[in-house]
């Protein structure tokens, strides 16, 4: 690299500085400039590709069974096909496909949904058997496959020469990039909405309206810079270079192009041709963490430095793999390369808004950053100048990730697991055990008692289901995509029992902000394109983007005109919070409570009855969505009238200290617990949407089917109102519906494609079995000229396609709301 590129003046003031010069920091950099921001800085501490990109295989796949992270990638293959021209500088980019391969029926489920998900995004993903792999690399045994998925655009690519290569297209725009310069520190100017961060290197101080931390792994080290803590860790990751072998020679020159890549997933390990010999990349179980305790603290610098390898570890993976390519048995190891690769707690990088601080962003913490880069630059550049994103990025959102996952041995337990587990399937019915208990409310121990199978919710542990004795819960149990199994009648039995008796249910980290200040109302009315309840009564707030698309969902419950208490997801509390204060006046405050209060869901034709026996000072004949202050065992609560389940019911909102007295006065009176998956099974009866699946930025409010809640013609000029009532005069393309499908063994996965005849005319947003009604039920985003009651369509799931019906549009279960308002 000449040193003239590094000869730019150190600039005063930027509109966007980008910490980290590896291929993410690039692509945020070209794809800034891209968008015509050409006045902004990267900064790099030594030179670019000097943290994991230098040592990084560069291999670029486009499999994912996340939507949104598919779409990333998919994008980065389009876009680095096309580079080396768009910007003048030669890549090595070999696109040579990929053979998945499976070994297991559960596998080939699981490639056949990738595979419907890839058509869907216009990619011509593959099944094949192993006799037509075979053909595609006859150097490859195949005799123990069940299925192979062929993904035609797989390939690898050079890193260092991808990272260069939109540098220059950077800089070529007017973009500025400075190497050897450390930042040293930030600090914020002037407010929230109005200030300056004020960036510190070695070389002066920058001023800029907006940073990006894309510090690879020293995102962390970056992040405290800010008062952040970045959730990640540090793995040891081992490939193998082997040297050239001549018939991978032969087989190269006689087809002109190099051997397709094998993944071999169940096993945990990919092989690919580097030159004419091998690279072996295996993610084993017995994994290493680096630089997570006082004997192995991270250096000041480790720039273009690797670890010893450590090969005993990878002996299996090493064994393996020579049975499946035996010419790998031939050929002498030439190198070992082992290297820092930074991992979140469930694998996928940090793009997007950093929490809590203004007009910062992360760009971070990518485990396979290579093949995400082009992608992530995209995103980050909509997040930075349109304040949203194209498609619905929450997979890879930071704020997915609360104050439980600062923990850094929280991080190197998820970590190591998802390492280990690098190709794992991940089933609906299965919880993964490490970094478990991380937030446990004082019931706790009580449910454990009872026979809950907890899984977590933010953080926070919450019964599932209740196994009785005798019930397999072992996580082998749970390694299936069918419906049915040890959890299958006992979520049965509570929801009749919910439907018929009284049950009750612990929905502990119910995230909850308290608006409050002189014109709290007014000010939120402006926020929601919803009408806001009276006080006494409750009700829901949608919130959109410009685009009229679904930002969030929330229980709105006004306490007076100048407090309103707002109750979401719990894994929205910090995306939520961000969402009022970004525009929050400095005489109103949002605080987060939901640290101080447990909930309880009183549900079922007798909750009246038991309540009565022991609430005080409540009027159990006030309306549903009515609201009022109680007492319970002495002590005071709130009174919600509301139900999830669809049955006539309660909320008992209390503080967490007396949570587990008033449970137990529940429990005392004859209430029967049940759990999250009994409840996901009747919110589905009764066509309640769920956040991040049903409702996210990829479909409008309008588009959501929410005309009930929106309200176009209040004066209050909302964000997206203009888009809406653009959206309502011209009329929606698509449009949320309900499906009945006729299918026994299997509920639809998210992102199943919904067929009419050879088309594709949808997307299942979320699935499941309803057992009150005994229907396996399908909402879907339905193109509009297919969303008429009575319409017969079918929906792939797992790679057959079932007979399914358009429903009206209402509940499935109670309809009319006669057992709600009873």
């Amino acid at each position: 690299m000449s040193e003239e590129l590094n000869k730019v003046d150190f600039p005063s003031k930027v509109r966007v500085v980008v910490i980290g010069g590896g291929v993410v920091g690039a692509s945020v950099l070209y794809h800034l400039a891209k968008r015509g921001w050409t006045d902004c800085l990267l900064l790099e501490k030594n030179e670019l590709t000097s943290g994991s990109t230098w040592h990084a295989a560069g291999n670029i796949p486009t499999f994912s069974s996340s939507w949104a992270v598919m779409n990333m990638q998919r994008y980065s293959t389009e876009l680095y096909r096309r580079l080396g021209d768009e910007v003048d500088y030669p890549m090595n980019y070999h696109i040579t496909g990929a053979l998945r391969l499976g070994h297991t029926k559960e596998r080939a489920q699981e490639f056949e949904t990738v595979a419907s998900m890839g058509r869907r995004q216009g990619m011509d993903i593959q099944i094949m058997t192993p006799e037509e792999a075979q053909k595609l690399n006859p150097l490859m045994e195949t005799h123990d496959l069940e299925s192979v998925l062929w993904d035609e655009f797989d390939g690898d690519i050079d890193p260092a020469q991808l990272t260069q290569a939109l540098a220059k297209g950077a800089r070529d725009m007017g973009a500025k990039i400075i190497r050897f310069c450390p930042v040293t520190g930030a600090r914020r100017e002037g407010d929230k909405k109005t200030g300056e961060w004020i960036i510190e290197t070695e070389k002066g101080e920058v001023r800029c309206d907006y940073v990006v931390n894309a510090a690879g792994y020293r995102a962390r080290e970056v992040g405290e810079m800010f008062g952040r803590v970045v959730p990640m860790m540090t793995m040891s990751h081992q490939y193998i270079l082997f040297q050239d072998h001549p018939k991978i020679k032969e087989f190269t020159e006689s087809n002109g192009d190099r051997m397709p890549m094998i993944r071999d997933v169940d096993t945990s390990y990919y092989l690919r041709q580097e030159k004419n010999g091998l690279n072996l990349g295996p993610y084993e179980r017995g994994c290493k963490a680096h630089w997570v305790t006082e004997e192995d603290p991270m250096p000041e610098d480790f720039s273009f430095q690797l670890w010893n390898d450590d090969l005993e570890r990878l002996e299996p993976y090493l064994e393996d793999a020579m049975q499946r390519v035996p010419v790998m048995a031939e050929s002498g190891l030439e190198n070992v390369i082992n290297g820092p690769i930074p991992y979140t707690p469930d694998g996928n990088p940090l793009i997007g808004p950093m929490p809590g601080v203004p007009n910062a962003f992360e760009a971070c913490v990518f485990t396979f950053g290579i093949c995400q880069a082009g992608g992530a630059g995209k995103v980050m550049a909509e997040w930075i100048i349109d304040g949203t994103t194209e498609w619905d990025m929450w997979a890879v959102d930071p704020r997915r990730f609360t104050a439980y996952a600062s923990e850094l041995d929280y991080c190197v337990a998820k970590g190591m697991e998802v390492y280990g587990h690098e190709y794992a399937m991940h089933f609906p019915h299965h919880v993964w055990p490490a970094g478990r208990n991380s937030i446990k409310s004082p019931i706790h121990d009580r449910l454990v008692e009872m026979g809950a199978q907890l899984g977590p919710y933010n953080g926070w542990e919450r019964a599932n289901y209740f196994a009785k004795a005798g019930d397999d819960t072992s996580e082998e149990a749970t390694q299936t995509w069918q419906r049915k199994g040890p959890w299958h009648q006992r979520i049965k039995e509570e929801c009749e029992m919910v439907s018929t008796d009284c049950g009750v249910l612990a929905i502990s980290g119910f995230s909850r902000l308290n608006l409050e200040g002189k014109g709290a109302r007014m000010w939120l009315n402006k926020q929601t394109a919803s009408r806001l309840p009276k006080v006494g009564r409750v009700g829901l707030g949608y919130f959109c983007d410009e685009k009229g698309r679904t930002l969030t969902e929330m229980s709105v419950i006004p306490k007076s005109k100048d407090q309103i208490w707002l109750i979401t997801a719990a894994l929205a509390q910090w995306h939520d919070r961000d969402l009022l204060e970004k525009n929050l006046p400095d005489h109103l405050t949002v605080t987060d409570r939901t640290s101080d209060f447990e909930c309880f869901l009183v549900t079922g034709p007798k909750s009246r009855d038991l309540l009565s026996q022991i609430v005080e000072g409540a009027d159990l004949s006030e309306a549903w969505l009515s609201q009022q202050a109680a007492k319970v065992c002495g002590h005071n609560v709130t009174l919600i009238r509301v139900s999830y389940a669809g049955e006539l019911g309660w909320e008992i909102h209390c503080p967490i200290g007396h949570a587990l007295e008033i449970y137990e006065t529940v429990l005392d009176a004859g209430a029967k617990p049940f759990g999250m998956w009994a409840l996901e099974s009747m919110r589905l009866e009764k066509g309640y949407r769920s956040w991040k699946g049903d409702l996210s930025t990829d479909y409008t409010l309008l588009e959501c089917g929410l005309e009930r809640f929106v309200r176009l013609d209040k004066k209050a000029d909302f964000t997206g109102k203009a888009a809406l009532n653009a959206q309502a005069e011209k009329g929606v393309t698509k449009r949320f519906a309900t499906l009945i499908v006729d299918c026994d063994e299997y509920d639809p996965p998210y992102m199943s494609s919904v067929w009419a005849g050879d088309k594709i005319v949808g997307e299942v947003t979320s699935g499941g079995y309803g057992h009150r009604s005994e229907n396996c039920i399908a909402f879907v985003m339905l193109d509009i000229e297919h969303h008429a009651l009575g319409i017969e369509l079918e929906v792939e799931i797992y790679g057959n396609r079932y007979k399914a019906t358009v429903q009206e549009d209402r509940a499935i279960w109670d309809p009319m709301n006669e057992r709600l308002r009873a």
